[in-house]
Protein backbone atom coordinates (compact mmCIF):
# COMPACT_ATOMS: atom_id res chain seq x y z
CA UNK A 1 0.00 0.00 0.00
CA UNK A 2 3.12 2.40 0.93
CA UNK A 3 4.80 2.04 -2.22
CA UNK A 4 1.56 1.82 -4.71
CA UNK A 5 0.54 5.46 -2.75
CA UNK A 6 3.95 6.96 -3.44
CA UNK A 7 3.59 5.87 -7.23
CA UNK A 8 0.36 7.87 -7.66
CA UNK A 9 1.32 10.85 -5.84
CA UNK A 10 4.58 10.54 -8.39
CA UNK A 11 2.68 10.36 -10.95
CA UNK A 12 0.06 13.10 -9.94
CA UNK A 13 2.74 15.53 -9.62
CA UNK A 14 4.27 14.61 -12.93
CA UNK A 15 1.13 16.12 -14.62
CA UNK A 16 0.60 19.13 -16.31
CA UNK A 17 -1.37 20.30 -13.86
CA UNK A 18 1.22 20.41 -11.39
CA UNK A 19 4.13 22.07 -14.24
CA UNK A 20 4.38 25.47 -12.51
CA UNK A 21 5.28 23.89 -8.97
CA UNK A 22 7.60 20.42 -9.91
CA UNK A 23 8.28 21.73 -13.76
CA UNK A 24 6.12 18.07 -14.52
CA UNK A 25 8.26 15.47 -16.48
CA UNK A 26 10.89 17.76 -17.70
CA UNK A 27 11.97 18.81 -13.71
CA UNK A 28 12.97 21.67 -12.43
CA UNK A 29 15.61 24.35 -13.88
CA UNK A 30 16.70 28.02 -13.73
CA UNK A 31 17.16 27.50 -9.67
CA UNK A 32 20.79 28.63 -10.20
CA UNK A 33 19.41 31.80 -11.26
CA UNK A 34 15.84 33.29 -12.12
CA UNK A 35 16.47 33.60 -15.73
CA UNK A 36 18.74 32.29 -18.59
CA UNK A 37 19.79 28.45 -18.02
CA UNK A 38 21.22 26.06 -15.55
CA UNK A 39 25.01 26.31 -17.39
CA UNK A 40 24.72 30.11 -17.82
CA UNK A 41 21.89 31.69 -15.28
CA UNK A 42 21.32 35.14 -15.53
CA UNK A 43 23.50 36.90 -13.17
CA UNK A 44 21.53 39.68 -10.67
CA UNK A 45 18.28 37.66 -10.22
CA UNK A 46 18.73 36.69 -6.80
CA UNK A 47 19.12 33.09 -7.79
CA UNK A 48 21.99 30.61 -5.67
CA UNK A 49 24.92 32.03 -8.05
CA UNK A 50 23.90 35.52 -6.84
CA UNK A 51 24.95 34.32 -3.02
CA UNK A 52 29.27 33.13 -4.73
CA UNK A 53 31.44 35.45 -2.85
CA UNK A 54 34.07 34.03 -4.91
CA UNK A 55 35.58 36.24 -7.31
CA UNK A 56 35.07 34.82 -11.19
CA UNK A 57 37.89 32.81 -12.75
CA UNK A 58 39.73 29.63 -11.96
CA UNK A 59 40.89 27.78 -8.85
CA UNK A 60 43.18 25.17 -7.99
CA UNK A 61 45.51 22.56 -9.71
CA UNK A 62 45.32 20.00 -12.14
CA UNK A 63 43.01 18.09 -11.40
CA UNK A 64 41.32 20.12 -8.88
CA UNK A 65 40.91 23.25 -11.25
CA UNK A 66 38.10 24.68 -11.89
CA UNK A 67 35.73 27.98 -11.56
CA UNK A 68 33.92 29.66 -8.90
CA UNK A 69 30.70 28.35 -9.13
CA UNK A 70 31.87 24.75 -9.01
CA UNK A 71 34.04 25.42 -5.59
CA UNK A 72 31.11 27.55 -4.24
CA UNK A 73 28.99 24.29 -4.69
CA UNK A 74 31.39 22.66 -3.64
CA UNK A 75 31.98 24.15 -0.64
CA UNK A 76 28.33 24.73 0.01
CA UNK A 77 27.80 20.79 -0.18
CA UNK A 78 30.36 19.98 2.63
CA UNK A 79 28.98 22.08 4.89
CA UNK A 80 25.53 20.79 4.52
CA UNK A 81 27.46 17.54 5.42
CA UNK A 82 29.37 18.75 8.43
CA UNK A 83 26.26 20.19 9.49
CA UNK A 84 24.25 16.92 8.77
CA UNK A 85 26.77 14.63 10.63
CA UNK A 86 27.04 16.89 13.34
CA UNK A 87 23.37 16.75 13.75
CA UNK A 88 23.05 13.03 13.44
CA UNK A 89 25.90 12.37 16.22
CA UNK A 90 24.08 14.44 18.64
CA UNK A 91 20.75 12.82 17.93
CA UNK A 92 22.34 9.25 18.29
CA UNK A 93 24.08 10.39 21.46
CA UNK A 94 20.99 11.74 22.86
CA UNK A 95 18.53 10.35 24.85
CA UNK A 96 16.02 10.16 21.55
CA UNK A 97 18.40 8.47 19.71
CA UNK A 98 18.83 6.18 22.91
CA UNK A 99 15.18 5.36 22.60
CA UNK A 100 15.59 4.80 18.54
CA UNK A 101 18.55 2.43 19.36
CA UNK A 102 16.37 0.41 21.68
CA UNK A 103 13.31 0.34 19.34
CA UNK A 104 15.81 -1.27 16.71
CA UNK A 105 17.23 -3.53 19.21
CA UNK A 106 13.44 -4.87 20.67
CA UNK A 107 10.51 -2.30 20.22
CA UNK A 108 8.47 -4.65 22.72
CA UNK A 109 10.63 -4.08 24.82
CA UNK A 110 10.45 -0.56 24.83
CA UNK A 111 7.09 -0.30 24.41
CA UNK A 112 6.46 -1.78 27.55
CA UNK A 113 8.40 1.21 29.17
CA UNK A 114 5.81 3.71 28.54
CA UNK A 115 7.53 4.99 25.22
CA UNK A 116 5.21 5.59 22.00
CA UNK A 117 7.24 3.08 19.26
CA UNK A 118 5.17 4.54 16.57
CA UNK A 119 5.68 7.96 17.26
CA UNK A 120 9.48 7.77 17.23
CA UNK A 121 9.15 5.85 14.25
CA UNK A 122 7.67 8.19 12.27
CA UNK A 123 10.04 11.00 13.48
CA UNK A 124 13.18 9.45 12.17
CA UNK A 125 11.33 8.93 9.11
CA UNK A 126 10.88 12.69 9.34
CA UNK A 127 14.45 13.50 10.32
CA UNK A 128 15.70 10.60 7.35
CA UNK A 129 13.51 12.63 5.13
CA UNK A 130 14.76 16.35 5.83
CA UNK A 131 18.43 15.05 5.22
CA UNK A 132 17.58 13.16 2.28
CA UNK A 133 15.89 16.37 1.11
CA UNK A 134 19.21 18.55 1.65
CA UNK A 135 21.00 15.57 -0.41
CA UNK A 136 18.97 16.05 -2.96
CA UNK A 137 19.79 20.41 -2.73
CA UNK A 138 22.66 19.63 -3.06
CA UNK A 139 22.45 16.89 -6.02
CA UNK A 140 20.92 18.78 -7.73
CA UNK A 141 23.00 22.33 -7.90
CA UNK A 142 25.37 21.30 -9.89
CA UNK A 143 23.23 21.18 -13.12
CA UNK A 144 19.23 20.22 -13.15
CA UNK A 145 17.15 17.63 -11.61
CA UNK A 146 14.00 15.97 -13.02
CA UNK A 147 12.73 12.37 -12.73
CA UNK A 148 14.59 10.47 -14.91
CA UNK A 149 17.69 10.94 -12.60
CA UNK A 150 16.24 9.29 -9.65
CA UNK A 151 16.70 5.44 -11.28
CA UNK A 152 17.06 2.27 -9.93
CA UNK A 153 20.25 2.00 -10.02
CA UNK A 154 21.15 5.20 -7.90
CA UNK A 155 19.29 3.78 -5.18
CA UNK A 156 21.51 0.81 -5.19
CA UNK A 157 24.32 3.18 -5.51
CA UNK A 158 23.01 4.69 -1.95
CA UNK A 159 22.82 1.76 -0.33
CA UNK A 160 26.06 0.03 -1.66
CA UNK A 161 27.96 3.47 -0.11
CA UNK A 162 26.26 2.81 2.96
CA UNK A 163 27.27 -1.20 3.40
CA UNK A 164 30.62 -0.09 2.49
CA UNK A 165 31.09 2.47 5.09
CA UNK A 166 28.96 0.37 7.67
CA UNK A 167 25.34 0.41 8.73
CA UNK A 168 24.45 1.69 11.88
CA UNK A 169 27.31 4.21 12.18
CA UNK A 170 27.75 7.74 11.79
CA UNK A 171 31.19 8.25 9.37
CA UNK A 172 30.58 4.92 8.05
CA UNK A 173 28.09 6.69 5.01
CA UNK A 174 30.42 9.39 4.75
CA UNK A 175 33.44 6.97 4.10
CA UNK A 176 31.50 4.47 2.19
CA UNK A 177 30.30 7.12 -0.62
CA UNK A 178 33.95 8.70 -0.73
CA UNK A 179 35.29 5.16 -1.31
CA UNK A 180 32.17 4.18 -3.55
CA UNK A 181 32.84 7.65 -5.45
CA UNK A 182 36.70 7.18 -6.27
CA UNK A 183 36.14 3.84 -7.54
CA UNK A 184 33.54 4.33 -9.84
CA UNK A 185 35.32 7.34 -11.24
CA UNK A 186 38.58 5.54 -10.97
CA UNK A 187 37.37 2.09 -12.85
CA UNK A 188 35.02 4.89 -15.47
CA UNK A 189 38.31 5.97 -16.67
CA UNK A 190 40.84 3.61 -16.39
CA UNK A 191 39.18 0.74 -17.96
CA UNK A 192 38.52 2.78 -21.40
CA UNK A 193 41.63 3.82 -21.21
CA UNK A 194 43.15 -0.30 -20.95
CA UNK A 195 40.62 -1.11 -23.87
CA UNK A 196 42.06 1.66 -25.92
CA UNK A 197 45.73 0.72 -25.18
CA UNK A 198 44.89 -3.16 -26.50
CA UNK A 199 45.51 -4.52 -22.89
CA UNK A 200 41.98 -5.40 -22.64
CA UNK A 201 41.65 -7.05 -26.45
CA UNK A 202 38.54 -8.85 -25.26
CA UNK A 203 36.43 -6.46 -24.40
CA UNK A 204 34.94 -3.15 -26.44
CA UNK A 205 35.04 0.21 -25.15
CA UNK A 206 31.22 -0.07 -25.06
CA UNK A 207 31.75 -2.98 -22.71
CA UNK A 208 34.16 -1.42 -20.20
CA UNK A 209 32.03 1.06 -19.52
CA UNK A 210 29.48 -0.70 -18.49
CA UNK A 211 31.63 -3.61 -16.82
CA UNK A 212 32.64 -1.44 -13.59
CA UNK A 213 28.71 -2.17 -12.56
CA UNK A 214 29.66 -5.55 -12.97
CA UNK A 215 33.29 -5.27 -10.65
CA UNK A 216 31.45 -2.90 -7.70
CA UNK A 217 28.41 -5.43 -7.76
CA UNK A 218 31.44 -8.41 -7.61
CA UNK A 219 33.02 -6.13 -4.61
CA UNK A 220 29.86 -5.75 -2.89
CA UNK A 221 29.04 -9.35 -2.61
CA UNK A 222 32.51 -9.98 -0.96
CA UNK A 223 31.98 -6.88 1.52
CA UNK A 224 28.83 -8.79 2.74
CA UNK A 225 29.93 -12.15 2.77
CA UNK A 226 33.45 -11.51 4.76
CA UNK A 227 32.81 -7.71 6.49
CA UNK A 228 28.56 -7.69 6.48
CA UNK A 229 29.32 -4.83 8.98
CA UNK A 230 31.01 -2.68 7.09
CA UNK A 231 34.40 -0.69 7.48
CA UNK A 232 33.65 1.08 10.33
CA UNK A 233 30.19 -0.72 11.44
CA UNK A 234 30.68 -3.03 14.82
CA UNK A 235 29.92 -6.64 14.33
CA UNK A 236 28.00 -6.34 17.95
CA UNK A 237 25.39 -4.08 16.19
CA UNK A 238 24.05 -6.94 13.55
CA UNK A 239 21.91 -9.64 14.91
CA UNK A 240 22.57 -11.98 12.20
CA UNK A 241 26.07 -12.06 12.43
CA UNK A 242 27.46 -14.86 15.10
Amino acid sequence: MTIAAAEIIRLLLLTSVFADVTGSADGLTGFNGSGGTITNPTPGAGGFNDANPIPGGEYGFEPFLDNERTWFIRIVGMLILAGATFAVWRLVNSPWGRVIKGIREDEDAVRALGKNVFAYKMQALIIGGIFGALGGVVYALPSSINPGVYVTSLTFFVWTALLLGGAATIFGPVLGAIIFWVLQAFLSNVLPQLVSSGLLPFISSIQASTIRFILVGVGLMLLVIYRPQGILGDKKELTFVK
